[in-house]
């Protein structure tokens, strides 16, 4: 999905203050070596990739879609209307 300068929306720094968590916390539980990546994450510039995602979760006891909730309702509407139009043309 193209997010071009806009931030990627998520919900990572409201579950990473839930938990009471760092960064630096949450670092060290990722076996990351700072906190760069966190932050990155939290404000949107890049999304970590499936491995940190699937950690962050369990970190966090929640779903990964609950972590970037409105970026995987564009995902789910944007493959459904490639399914509609694929249907169309079967």
């Amino acid at each position: 999905m193209e997010q071009g300068n806009r931030p990627i929306p998520n919900r990572l720094l409201m579950h990473r203050k839930l938990m009471q968590y760092t960064q630096a916390q949450v670092a060290r539980l990722l076996d990351l070596h700072d906190t760069n990546p966190i932050t990155e994450w939290e404000k949107g510039i890049t999304i970590p990739n499936t491995a940190n995602l699937a950690k962050l979760s369990a970190i966090y006891r929640t779903y990964p879609n609950e972590l970037y909730q409105e970026y995987y309702a564009e995902v789910r509407r944007r493959i459904q209307q490639k399914e509609q139009a694929l249907f169309v043309c079967e």
